[in-house]
């Protein structure tokens, strides 16, 4: 059986009233093509999930990505310390290299003719006993006085390339600086003074290039005076027992 809107359709005949009669009446036309209509937009519209129940979000994927940036940039930040660090290691290593190199060259210059400096020692030393033993009455001689002056520029040559003496006499014993090649006992003097000096030191620069020969002190033990004594005791009981021997 059709319905009345399909009908009036064919007819051709529909007024107002049976508009009105067919909304107003729920099994029109009007109702049946508003049918399709709400149920496409209950399709599109989305359902709205029951309580209790986890929705999937689209925040999750954005959490992901910002974790894996994050530890990226960790990352990256930790290899970029450890460059920095490596960098810096460097440049103190080749600061240092560059310093030792520059002691090394100005040691080189400095200490360079020290050999041929210390081949010219023994020569100051027969200068000074050439000196020692020239008679008073010939030091005022003119060839007496320009073997001094010979000497004295060999010693200013010498001096000028870093070259001084060791100061000895009257000083405390130094063994880097000192060789000690006697000892006497003393009682006037404190314990390692030095007495006399037997051939002179030098130093070129802060390096000992000859140490100085000395005599030093040495403070007399109690053991000694003591052992004099037991010794002078035992003496005199050998006395009567030789004369014992002789009777």
């Amino acid at each position: 059986m059709l319905c009345p809107y399909t009908m009036l359709r064919r007819t051709g005949y529909m007024t107002l009233h049976h508009l009105r009669y067919i909304d107003a009446g729920g099994t029109g036309i009007m109702a049946e093509e508003a049918k399709p209509n709400e149920m496409q937009r209950e399709t599109e519209e989305p359902v709205a999930p029951a309580a209790g129940e986890e929705t999937p979000t689209a925040a999750a994927p954005e959490v992901d990505e910002k974790e894996s940036l994050r530890q990226a940039l960790e990352k990256a930040q930790a290899e970029a310390k450890d460059y920095l660090d490596q960098l810096l290691r460097s440049r103190a290593d080749y600061a240092n290299y560059k310093r030792r190199v520059e002691q090394e060259k100005q040691e080189l210059i400095r200490y360079g003719n020290a050999n041929l400096i210390a081949q010219l020692l023994p020569v100051l030393d027969d200068f000074e006993r050439a000196f020692l033993t020239v008679p008073s009455g010939l030091d005022k001689l003119t060839w007496v006085e320009g073997i001094a002056l010979v000497h004295r520029k060999l010693q200013l040559i010498l001096e000028k390339e870093g070259l001084k003496p060791i100061q000895a006499n009257g000083q405390k014993f130094n063994p880097m600086e000192h060789e000690a090649i006697a000892y006497e006992e003393r009682t006037d003097v404190e314990d390692g003074t030095i007495l006399a000096e037997v051939q002179r030191g030098y130093k070129l620069g802060e390096r000992v290039l000859r140490p100085t020969l000395v005599r030093v002190a040495k403070q007399v033990t109690e053991a000694a005076p003591a052992a004099e004594e037991q010794a002078g005791a035992e003496t005199p009981s050998e006395g009567p027992a030789v004369e014992g021997k002789q009777e």
